[in-house]
């Protein structure tokens, strides 16, 4: 049995998924591991490169995990000793990064949104498909335990024929004033490709499309509910992105999902984020690793009387759904999955092509909140 090394350009690792979750509990982890084992018995190893512009975050980060860091762009892009190159950098930059990487023959692998235009996404993807290289866009969603149980249900066809989606996500970002925020503040400047709506629209469309129905229109109205906030260093800016998003989108088969998105709320549910499936036959919810599920023979007559408390609880009367099963690390399973498509040892669906839905999807929602209408997608589903 042989071990590959697998040469990965890693840009982004500075922030603070790119550390956590991609660097940390991913590539690192699977190389404590011993690497990624492939149907054969063959073992890939990723050796890092942290590439980045803040040279004291690289070199801590360096110290800790052991890799090599750079600050050249160009050396580590050409470098033909990295075969693959990852983004979890500004949205701004990516588009540009991967065609370049693309260009020198790279594979490539990156955060979404793919672009921050739709533009750009379609033409990076379509760059991809000239070149003959293997692409791919993070949608760890779709690998959270919670998510994953939801699918199996649709699968067991539990539902019956599917209603409505709701999903609600979102916390309380501080302001900065007085102590850190816990988002950068790029995030909540339009010019640096701040905002909810291109954030988390992306996520959004790959859940539906894949777990639900293709998503055929959008409408939506984006706020920016805090317009004062203060940057890493302090300093009072005004905050113009959109910081919560409100949407309503039309899926195949006349199934309606309503999208709740705020860095403006607190929370007052069971997760960060709760998405709930309504059908004939019964009804789920789920939060990021937990699943309750609730059959046409199980629901209750509740009686409308304002005059009493409710005699129970409406939340004792669900059944957790498969709750003793445990999964990996999301991160670590894509990461996993498209190693062993590099190696030609697995399939792919995550593809640059689905990433572009994505920005289609954040780019209709921000202009049915310009126009405040109903804005149709060219595109359909998997």
């Amino acid at each position: 049995m042989a071990t590959h090394r697998l040469g990965i350009v890693m840009h982004g690792v500075t922030g603070r998924m790119g550390l956590n979750q991609h660097l940390r509990r991913s590539v690192a982890a699977l190389r404590a591991d011993g690497g990624v084992v492939l149907s054969n018995g063959d073992r890939v190893v990723p050796d890092p490169l942290l590439l980045g512009r803040d040279d004291a975050k690289l070199a801590a980060i360096a110290e800790e995990t052991g890799d090599a860091y750079t600050t050249d762009y160009d050396a580590a892009i050409g470098s033909s000793e990295h075969r693959l190159f990852f983004d979890a950098g500004t949205t701004l930059m990516r588009s540009d990064l991967l065609g370049r990487a693309i260009e020198t023959g790279k594979h490539v692998y990156c955060e979404k949104p793919l672009a921050a235009a739709l533009a750009d996404a379609r033409t990076v993807s379509a760059q991809a498909d000239r070149a003959g290289v293997k692409a791919g866009v993070v949608m760890d969603k779709l690998f959270l335990p919670g998510l994953i149980k939801l699918g199996a249900l649709v699968s067991d066809g539990f539902f019956g024929r599917i209603l409505s989606v709701r999903i609600d996500f979102g916390y309380w970002v501080f302001t900065g004033e007085g102590a850190p925020s816990n988002r950068p503040s790029w995030n909540y400047r339009q010019r640096d490709g701040g905002g909810i709506i291109f954030d988390m629209m992306a996520h959004w469309r790959y859940v539906l499309d894949r777990l639900i129905a293709p998503v055929r229109s959008v409408v939506c109205l984006g706020a920016t509910h805090v317009d004062q906030r203060w940057d890493e260093a302090g300093t009072r800016y005004t905050a113009d992105a959109d910081d919560a998003a409100y949407a309503v989108l039309q899926l195949d088969g006349g199934v309606v999902a309503q999208v709740n998105s705020s860095w403006c709320t607190r929370v007052n549910r069971d997760d960060l984020a709760v998405f709930q499936v309504d059908g004939t036959q019964g009804s789920a919810v789920a939060g990021l690793t937990w699943c309750r599920t609730q059959s046409i023979d199980d629901t209750p007559r509740p009686v409308w009387n304002p005059d009493e408390p409710q005699a129970g609880q409406f939340r004792d009367q669900w059944t957790a759904y498969d709750p003793d099963r445990t999964y990996p690390n999301g991160f670590r399973a894509q990461w996993e999955q498209f190693i062993r498509h590099l190696y030609g040892d697995a399939p792919w669906p995550y593809t640059l092509r689905e990433g572009v839905k994505g920005v289609e999807l954040a780019e209709a929602a921000l202009e049915s909140s310009r126009r405040r209408a109903w804005v149709d997608l060219e595109g359909g589903g998997p």
